[in-house]
């Protein structure tokens, strides 16, 4: 993973609490705003939709194998890239 530095303008107040909270559990101000951004960005992040879903609800049979097939082989190219 690469850091990259940035700036914000947050409110006195509220950077006030992020050294309390830094302060009070051990960590770095940096670690506790990176750890606030990623968990609200979970939060609000969309999942995208997969082209293929329900692909296996077509009435014809030969496009739910090739369904399979495709997932089948997709699921490969993930697990070997790790």
């Amino acid at each position: 993973m690469t850091i990259q530095r940035t700036t914000i303008l947050a409110d006195a107040d509220l950077l006030d609490r992020v050294d309390r909270l830094a302060r009070r559990t051990g960590r770095t101000k940096t670690a506790v705003i990176s750890a606030a951004l990623d968990a609200y960005l979970t939060e609000h992040e969309t999942t995208p939709e997969l082209a293929f879903v329900a692909v296996g609800r077509s009435g014809h049979g030969r496009l739910s194998l090739d369904g399979r097939s495709i997932v089948r082989r997709e699921a490969g190219r993930r697990g070997s890239s790790r």
